[in-house]
């Protein structure tokens, strides 16, 4: 059921057939682990997926088979059906393909129809499948992916993505895409910034609930761990699903040491939290109650037509 102020918005997930997109979004929104996305079978034509994300937010995902007679039709018979209304174009490129001059070809059509239909699309390239790549050779085969894929997009905008299921590189160009989809999310980062700076935290995180994906986060200096975000997803996302075969809720979780101090806890209604303290002097309590107080503020943020003033929270 889709209330009324549910927002929707069409994502097209495009690319060759076994280039990995059905295996992708299983994983994502479906709680599927890594191994198990290898029982999913060929895509059929254009399989529809309503995935609620936020709670308002209702992503319209369009998983497009990619064997060559579907892709023909996508932009011939289906052509405006396809295109039209597309907020983001998902195009995933397996890295090992052995066709790039087809590949190529297709992704140009595909940006063709999306030029003519929804030019205001956001495109994001997935070089999928990465972990096939020897690692000393991943940072330059991607680079030369990249400069092509920008070069044959223009006059559209792409950003790219190295991914594989096995790794959370997953999980950073997911966050990435969906963080371009939530409507109000410069309000939401600026009273993330306010409530880490009223609890002295060193580090906000806030993940949708079902996905574990980052949606947004404040820190108060740099840390040296560039991909601690979707390595974070990728560890309490397994670690979620290790639960539920328990018949287990995961709820909230603890992690201290003499340096720092870091909460996981359920947050509103659609998202959990991650706290970082660094003066563990601080009692666990203290934090616990301040993200209670904070609950009440973000659920009403997380209504589209929420209110629009900041957060002047009464913290301990």
């Amino acid at each position: 059921e889709m209330s009324s102020t549910a927002m929707k918005k069409k994502v097209l997930l495009m690319g060759k057939s076994g280039s990995g997109k059905t295996s992708m979004r299983s994983i994502i929104f479906a709680n599927y682990i890594a191994r198990d996305t290898r029982r999913l079978g060929a895509t059929i034509d254009v399989e529809h997926s309503h995935v609620r994300f936020l709670g308002n937010l209702v992503l319209n995902l369009w998983d497009c088979g990619g064997q060559d007679t579907f892709m023909e039709n996508y932009f011939t018979s289906q052509r405006d059906n396809i295109f039209r209304n597309v907020e983001v174009l998902i195009y995933v490129f397996d890295v090992e393909s052995r066709e790039l001059e087809k590949d190529m070809h297709y992704y140009q059509s595909c940006l063709e129809a999306i030029l003519q239909n929804s030019p205001d699309a956001k495109v994001f390239c997935l070089v999928h499948k990465m972990d096939l790549v020897q690692e000393d050779q991943r940072d330059l085969i991607f680079k030369e992916r990249e400069e092509d894929l920008k070069r044959l997009s223009r006059p559209l905008a792409c950003t790219c993505f190295r991914t594989s299921i096995w790794d959370e590189t997953l999980y950073k160009a997911w966050s990435s895409i969906v963080y371009q989809l939530i409507p109000n999310v410069q309000q939401l980062e600026s009273n993330l910034r306010n409530f880490a700076q009223i609890i002295e935290a060193d580090e906000v995180l806030l993940f949708e609930r079902a996905t574990f994906l980052v949606i947004s986060h404040y820190q108060c200096k740099e840390q040296r761990d560039a991909h601690r975000f979707e390595k974070i997803s990728n560890i309490i996302k397994q670690f979620k699903l290790s639960c539920s075969k328990l018949a287990a809720s995961f709820q909230s979780m603890e992690v201290r040491n003499s340096n720092f101090a870091a909460f996981i806890d359920v947050f509103t209604s659609n998202t959990y939290v991650m706290v970082i303290m660094s003066d563990p002097s601080i009692p666990s309590a203290a934090t616990l109650i301040n993200i209670r107080n904070a609950r009440k503020h973000f659920e009403k943020l997380e209504r589209v037509d929420g209110p629009k003033h900041s957060l002047h929270m009464r913290m301990r």
